[in-house]
């Protein structure tokens, strides 16, 4: 199963934010469908996966959003535009989902599990963190949005992470207003175009020294 760190070093290397997209390359389906579960095997706190992901293929759609987007080529030239929606907030009835999903996976009663539900409860859904729940799904996205980056350069797919864009616009757009969800990121996924000078240019990162200390 393990890969070698070479392997995962050069991948991450070869990465970068596309900025120009091969509008002719598409992804072939069996890579893409395994990107897409990595993004359904993505962690999540108390594992209640507080997300929903649009793949927006539709080409009209994906020129009305543009505009509301700064213009990026990116929404419209890449292969395949995921939108990374995060839930407004978290209620019982979601902690009943986790708890009977959970139960049903690992062949146990519900009632084994009242005490994790008590937790989310107490934690979430009565607790402070109810004043800022929209920013805790929102880092859980963003969990989901790593995860899919860093699978798909291992896969040599290139992407293109987006917050240059208008969320209360995308959300009207995609018919969101009404519903439990919001949209938080964008990612363009596809295959960098020759014409593309930013994938040429040195990475710019500080030293490890400077971000990582050992205590």
């Amino acid at each position: 199963m393990a890969i070698a760190p070479e392997t995962l070093l050069e991948a991450l290397q070869w990465r970068y934010a596309t900025k120009l997209f091969d509008p002719e390359r598409i992804i072939p389906d069996p890579i893409w469908s395994a990107l897409e579960q990595t993004l359904v095997l993505t962690p999540s706190s108390y594992g209640l996966q507080p997300w929903k992901f649009l793949v927006i293929q539709d080409s009209a759609l994906r020129q009305e959003l543009r505009p509301h987007s700064w213009n990026q080529s990116q929404i419209t030239d890449c292969s395949h535009l995921v939108v990374l929606l995060s839930q407004r907030s978290i209620e019982t009835a979601d902690a009943e989902r986790l708890i009977q999903a959970t139960a049903e996976a690992r062949a146990v009663e519900p009632s084994s599990l009242d005490g994790y539900r008590k937790m989310i409860q107490i934690d979430l859904i009565d607790g402070p963190r109810r004043q800022i729940i929209e920013r805790w799904s929102s880092n859980q996205v963003y969990i989901a949005l790593g995860n899919l980056m860093t699978a798909a350069a291992l896969l040599s797919i290139d992407t293109c992470a987006i917050e240059g864009f208008s969320p209360p616009d995308y959300d009207r757009i995609l018919q969101l207003e009404d519903s439990q969800y919001r949209t938080s990121v964008v990612c363009a996924c596809g295959y960098r175009s020759t014409a593309d000078k930013y994938a040429s240019l040195a990475k710019v990162r500080y030293a490890a020294s400077d971000l990582i200390e050992h205590r």
